[in-house]
């Protein structure tokens, strides 16, 4: 068996994409405690991998205005002498950002033209979609004779609640006369456009249903761009804007208050999920950006997919067809309340 003794982590894409690599730093932990792992990732990122146990140390790619500054990141590197490192997220300029610091064994896909700066080459296409995401990522574990088993019932995702920002949140929330004497549902109606969303009329639709039949607390999250978005499903003064209110560490807060998260394919599900949530999300049965790969890795998730049947979807395709308009509310609105009254007895 390979031993790493200073193991570099790159996975500098975006939020969800963060979560579902973090179980490989436990693993890494199980089968070589004495290795030191490194987390090289994106500045707005790094709030998901703060005080995790089994992070050493985190380091954040240099860029200005989303351009990777090649030389400072390569000088950046070079001083820490990582023997392996694990590029879970190819892209060129990363890719050649690792070769140009001289670690020693780099691993990474065999599928793309520059994996000639890798020399531990992973050849699996993940665009079939035969397994999970998470999955895929934890394969990239093989070269060091690691094959753990895992499920959405045993992963553990370690992500960390901070303190410092448990009190702003509870008082934002107390604020809007929001208490734990009710179940917090929150809804997430945008995405970073990775996938096919739940049209906007159909939410609208689940949040009139709730404010109608449940109650509940209802709070919209998004970035500060999806601010008007979320003003626009506010059918009732009962339901909170919280879009653009918080940053991604008081995000994580508000998400460990709530009991429900409902939302399109994007970073929020994956850290409900992660936080062990119940999750409900809605996804196109495109094949490389469906539930079987990019589907909350839980087992207090609820996918719901389109009802039309189609075969070997394609995002002009499921556009054209208006396929994610066909999700049945009714149903979606079915499984709240099961969850509901699972959590806190009939409503």
């Amino acid at each position: 068996m390979i031993e790493p003794k200073n193991l570099l982590i790159v996975r500098t894409d975006r939020i969800g994409d963060v979560v579902l690599s973090l179980p490989i730093a436990r693993i890494i932990k199980k089968y070589f405690p004495d290795c030191k792992v490194t987390f090289l990732l994106k500045e707005y990122t790094k709030s998901l991998v703060e005080k995790n146990p089994f992070i050493d140390h985190i380091l954040t790619v240099n860029e200005i205005n989303g351009r990777i500054l090649l030389k400072k990141n390569v000088l950046m590197l070079k001083k820490y002498n990582y023997d392996y490192c694990i590029m879970v997220y190819p892209t060129f300029i990363m890719s050649l950002t690792i070769f140009l610091s001289r670690i020693k064994n780099r691993i990474g896909t065999g599928y793309r033209w520059y994996s000639l700066f890798f020399n531990k080459r992973v050849y699996v296409h993940r665009k079939y979609a035969e397994k999970h995401e998470l999955e895929f990522n934890l394969d990239m574990l093989n070269i060091f004779g690691i094959k753990e088993k895992v499920n959405p019932g045993n992963i553990k995702f370690d992500i960390q609640v901070n303190e410092d920002s448990v009190k702003l949140v509870r008082g934002k929330l107390k604020s809007y006369n929001i208490k734990s004497d009710k179940p917090l549902i929150i809804i997430h109606p945008g995405s970073g456009g990775s996938s096919v969303n739940l049209p906007q009329v159909k939410f609208k639709e689940l949040l009139v249903q709730i404010n109608e039949k449940l109650n509940a607390d209802v709070v919209l999250t998004g970035s500060r761009s999806e601010r008007n978005l979320c003003e626009s499903l506010r059918i009732s003064n009962n339901i909170i804007n919280f879009a653009g209110i918080f940053n991604l560490r008081e995000l994580i807060v508000l998400i460990n208050e709530a009991d429900i998260l409902i939302a399109n394919s994007t970073g929020p599900l994956h850290i409900a999920a992660a936080l062990g949530k119940y999750v409900i999300g809605f996804y196109p049965k495109i094949l490389v950006c469906s539930a079987k790969r990019w589907g909350p890795y839980s087992d207090k998730s609820f996918v719901f997919q389109p009802g039309i049947p189609c075969e070997n979807c394609n995002r002009k395709q499921c556009y054209n067809l208006n396929c994610m308009n066909s999700i049945d509310i009714n149903k979606v609105l079915v499984q709240i309340e099961k969850i509901l009254n699972k959590i806190n007895g009939p409503l």
